[in-house]
């Protein structure tokens, strides 16, 4: 089986006379991402030398030839594009977090329960009552038998203690807890 294919002088002078103009017509097409555009341009090049046949059509120039399956190449190139997922950089893989690695969850909880250590029992029980079983001032305050201002000052303190003894942790983020993690919450109820 043999192929006929362009004359590679033919296409060398296509390419000189067209390479140019076809290329800031692909820019625009591309939305002027050159690296696209230079692909089509390449690919368009391609066609021509598989297509001798267009080189001795009825026109004066190929430039039409060429724009017009240039153009439907970058059409073809863009639903392509659309069908698929968005395509990931390899920044934005290396930043984002590994859903299976647990490591940083268990160094926080055992920097949690180390902390919590440091606690005195009362200030530890008031915590664990509000913050790892939800329960409110109030109820805290029925469960522990003590003032609803005794159980609201020894939370206040107790996560100030625990901000100063949380390595790198920002005080912000310990006075800010609201629903610990389950490993944070194992860490202070063992």
């Amino acid at each position: 089986m043999t192929t006929t294919t362009t004359d590679e002088q033919a296409l060398a002078k296509l390419q000189r006379e067209h390479g140019p103009a076809l290329l800031h017509f692909l820019l625009g097409l591309t939305f002027g991402d050159r690296q696209r555009a230079e692909d089509l341009l390449q690919e368009t090049l391609v066609r021509a030398w598989q297509h001798p046949e267009a080189f001795d059509g009825p026109y004066d120039s190929m430039r039409p030839w060429l724009f017009t399956v240039a153009r439907r190449l970058a059409i073809d190139a863009r639903r392509s594009r659309q069908a698929r997922p968005t395509e990931v950089g390899d920044i934005a893989l290396e930043s984002a977090p590994d859903r299976e690695d647990s490591t940083e969850s268990t160094v926080a909880a055992l920097d949690v329960r180390q902390a919590v250590r440091t606690l005195s029992p009362e200030h530890r029980a008031v915590l664990v009552q509000i913050y790892f079983r939800g329960l409110s001032v109030g109820e805290t305050a029925q469960v522990l038998g003590i003032p609803a201002g005794t159980v609201k000052s020894r939370s206040y303190y107790a996560l100030r203690l625990l901000s100063r003894n949380l390595p790198g942790y920002s005080p912000s983020r310990s006075a800010s807890l609201t629903r610990p993690s389950r490993a944070a919450a194992s860490a202070i109820t063992t």
